[in-house]
């Protein structure tokens, strides 16, 4: 987490600690996994928490090595667990200056929407949703 926040800090100068409470992981129909490599090492991880009865919010993607292919199967296994818990769609901010992450998150299927909740006047985030009943 401390990584993934150094790096926040450096891109966009923010370190997204302040969107990020640990209570609202332990909340029902909420989620936090980590990704391991074989040495049992935490490569990478990411986090769903409820918005409302249908929509849960993806919080603290991160994966140790960029184009490895661990941010992707951390994002799907969210996908798979919000859905097992009835929501039927992801939503997520990132700031427009974090390009990779644009990128990331459109070539997985994800739409930009308007900024929502605490983003609504953030000129600086771009917010991201995708359907995931179907």
């Amino acid at each position: 987490m401390d990584e993934l926040s150094d790096y926040l800090e450096a891109l966009t100068g923010s370190s997204g600690r302040s969107s990020y409470y640990s209570a609202d992981f332990k909340v029902t129909r909420s989620l936090f996994i980590t990704a391991y490599n074989q040495k049992g090492e935490a490569i990478g991880c990411g986090a769903i928490r409820p918005l409302d009865e249908q929509t849960a919010e993806v919080k603290r993607m991160y994966a140790m090595y960029k184009g490895s292919g661990i941010g992707r199967a951390i994002l799907t296994q969210l996908e798979i667990e919000a859905k097992n818990l009835g929501y039927k769609a992801l939503r997520l901010e990132t700031r427009l200056i974090n390009k990779n992450a644009v990128l990331f998150y459109e070539a997985l299927g994800y739409h930009q929407i308007e900024n929502y909740g605490k983003y609504t006047d953030n000129e600086e985030a771009v917010c991201f949703e995708k359907c995931i009943d179907k």
